[in-house]
């Protein structure tokens, strides 16, 4: 391959990577043309692609994006596709997973499609560790529900002692209700109940 290829070749894959920090590396091999159609048809209906990269050209071309996957990494033996899309690494790793673990398609996956890790953020980690992340929208109903959760903290701590003495003046008024209404008049000493 000449070397203007190569570079040809090299600058398509980092246009189609310069944005792209999160990704799940896979190897495929010897998966049928029907069942490597199904699978990037079902992962694109969950915005993800798929790409097969050779691997010297992509790990020039990681090194220089700033995605850090050491050259002697296994994610380089092998073939190697990458993954990508989906709204976070963990949306993405997910995606896959279900994919791959789906009652009807797993067993024509099954050694034939491997999860060799994932990159989030440009670092390498353990595709595991990618499905236990939060998705974007996980990690944002936490941070509001930690952050309701010190609010309504703050708000009872703030109305407990303003409802005690709101309590207690309620209290003292009440009292000085009942030294103010006149007291009741007793009957006359001899005036009776009417027909006695």
């Amino acid at each position: 391959m000449s070397k203007v290829i190569k570079q040809m070749q090299m600058d398509a894959l980092k246009g189609t990577f310069r944005d792209v920090r999160d990704l799940v590396v896979l190897s495929i091999r010897g998966l049928a043309a029907q069942a490597d159609n199904q699978l990037r048809a079902a992962l694109r209906k969950k915005n993800v692609r798929l790409q097969m990269v050779k691997n010297s050209f992509t790990r020039r071309v990681f090194g220089e994006l700033g995605l850090n996957v050491p050259a002697d990494s296994p994610y380089w033996t092998g073939t190697t596709v990458l993954a990508w899309g989906a709204t976070s690494v963990s949306e993405l790793s997910r995606s896959i997973d279900t994919e791959l673990r789906a009652p009807k398609t797993a067993a024509q996956y099954r050694d034939r499609v491997t999860v060799k890790g994932a990159i989030v953020d440009g670092q390498p980690i353990p595709f595991a560790d990618a499905l236990k992340m939060p998705t974007r929208a996980e990690a944002i109903g936490r941070v509001v529900s930690l952050a309701m959760s010190a609010a309504s903290r703050l708000v009872g701590q703030i109305l407990g002692p303003a409802g005690g003495v709101a309590g207690q003046i309620k209290t003292k008024s009440e009292e000085k209700a009942e030294e103010n209404k006149p007291a009741e008049e007793a009957p006359a000493a001899g005036q009776g109940e009417p027909g006695a």
